[in-house]
């Protein structure tokens, strides 16, 4: 069953363990704070347990959505990526050596 897991959680380090968790589980970040992915039913309880634990009593939030195969299948999704290559400024030609017989001095 495809799943969708969002957060909000203001301790670095906690949110650091929480992604790396949600990565171990096979899910796919979408967005800082957002991941997705196929887990099962058992597999989406066992994750939602583990990352309370992680939570413990800091203030965040947890959000965890089941979706069924035909709503998956509708979702809209726009992505614009980072072109491949930045451009690089191409560097100015060498300038020509001066002959020291031009030097006025």
């Amino acid at each position: 069953m495809q799943t969708l897991l969002l957060y909000d959680i203001t301790s670095d380090r906690i949110r650091l363990k929480i992604a790396e968790t949600c990565m171990d589980y096979g899910l796919d970040r979408t967005q800082f704070s957002a991941f997705c992915g196929e887990l099962s039913r058992n597999h989406q309880q066992e994750l939602l347990l583990k990352l309370t634990d992680l939570l413990g009593d800091e203030p965040g939030a947890l959000l965890l959505i089941p979706i069924n195969a035909a709503d998956w299948e509708r979702r809209a999704e726009i992505r614009n990526a980072k072109p491949e290559t930045e451009s690089v400024p191409t560097p100015a030609p060498p300038r020509p050596a001066r002959d020291s017989s031009d030097d006025p001095f």
